[in-house]
């Protein structure tokens, strides 16, 4: 059987009020939109989004999937224009999902498979919990029965040649696609869904979903150190910040201690050996290279593996320059190289009181700590 998925992210995200679309937004270290691909593609051969292009290639980075498809005026449209770009596949089953939701439980596609055996669509779905009230105005009008009331949530799945042909004879504009089915006469199943199954709406949901999703995820501590000597000619870079000094670090590289440090911590945590294992001194192609590329590396290595940064600490050990004055500054840039919250990074620095190697003044040293967060 061939599945396939369509992941609809051409909403502006409105009520949610950002300046930024809600699908896009980072949660527990990466996109809303990325944590819902990763789910889907564990159980399809063909993975379809729908919405912006350059925006959807940006957050889903490395994951496989079909050319994006540009979205339409209503969610109906833009799931429409993902069916016909999945009509040359033929697959068998589409699911179809909104990539605000980025969480749902690894049991939903498998009962949705078992359900489509016999019937054309099934959607998780929890039971109205709360008494519903009708309000006109602010004032309480009705009590509406809950009893045998269900929320939908997605992903949702159909015989994919049942749901395109029903798009395309779609005469009104619907909400979810099992209302096409419903409104043709077809058979929905329900199974069930999961209060942490939230699509992300109000700023609430945030908290919630951060939560969720950092919730089955182990942490993972790594260290990392560095030493470069103090060589003239060569300029400072600290933590990818240019330091004004009267000499620079010698190395292969730009050598950045600071960051050479946070990449082996980063590396030592994934248990994936340490800077030199993957940038080799001997390679001419890092010659006086940017360690911006390093620390880049490091935190894909992360992502490929689904894991979060959960923070970076960052010792530099020196008499001199003074790094206060460039703190938040290094700060801003790593958090950008890692494509982070600010507040997951701190730069902090001390001296050796005048004993040793840096003491002497003849280099600096960095040491680093990081927490991920992996999958088990």
């Amino acid at each position: 059987m061939r599945i396939a998925a369509l992941l609809v992210a051409a909403g502006s995200g409105s009520r949610f009020g950002a300046g930024t679309p809600k699908q896009f937004l980072c949660i527990a270290g990466a996109p809303v939109i990325r944590h819902a691909a990763i789910a889907l593609a564990r159980h399809v051969s063909l993975l379809q989004p729908v919405g912006d292009g350059a925006a959807i290639e940006a957050a889903l980075a490395g994951i496989k999937h079909l050319p994006v498809v540009t979205g339409g005026a209503t969610r109906q449209d833009s799931v429409h224009a993902g069916l016909r770009a999945l009509a040359p596949f033929k697959p068998d089953v589409v699911l179809v999902h909104d990539g605000a939701r980025p969480f749902f439980p690894s049991t939903t596609i498998p009962d949705i498979l078992a359900a489509l055996e016999h019937a054309p669509g099934a959607i998780p779905a929890v039971p109205v919990a709360d008494t519903l009230k009708r309000v006109i105005d602010g004032v309480i009008v009705a009590s509406v029965p809950r009893e045998g009331l269900f929320r939908a949530q997605t992903p949702q799945g159909f015989r994919f040649s049942t749901l395109l042909n029903l798009h395309g004879a779609a005469g009104v504009v619907l909400t979810d696609d099992a209302s096409l089915l419903e409104q043709a006469g077809e058979s929905v199943i329900l199974v069930p869904g999961s209060e942490d199954n939230i699509k992300l709406t109000y700023k609430d949901d945030e908290m919630r979903l951060e939560r969720v999703l950092n919730a089955g995820l182990s942490p993972r501590v790594g260290t990392g150190f560095d030493v470069h000597v103090f060589e003239a000619g060569r300029k400072l870079v600290l933590c990818g910040i240019q330091v004004a000094h009267e000499m620079g670090l010698g190395g292969h590289s730009d050598a950045d201690v600071g960051i050479h440090a946070l990449c082996d911590a980063i590396y030592g945590a994934l248990a994936e050996g340490d800077i030199g294992r993957h940038f080799p001194p001997s390679d001419k192609n890092w010659k006086n290279a940017d360690s911006a590329r390093f620390l880049a590396h490091a935190m894909s290595r992360v992502r490929a593996r689904s894991g979060v940064l959960a923070n970076a600490d960052i010792t530099l050990i020196c008499e001199q320059p003074k790094i206060t004055p460039y703190a938040l500054a290094m700060i801003a840039r790593l958090s950008e190289i890692l494509d982070v919250e600010a507040g997951r990074i701190s730069v902090k620095a001390t001296t050796t009181e005048r004993l040793g190697f840096t003491g002497r003044g003849e280099g600096i040293a960095a040491q680093a700590a990081v927490m991920i967060l992996l999958p088990p």
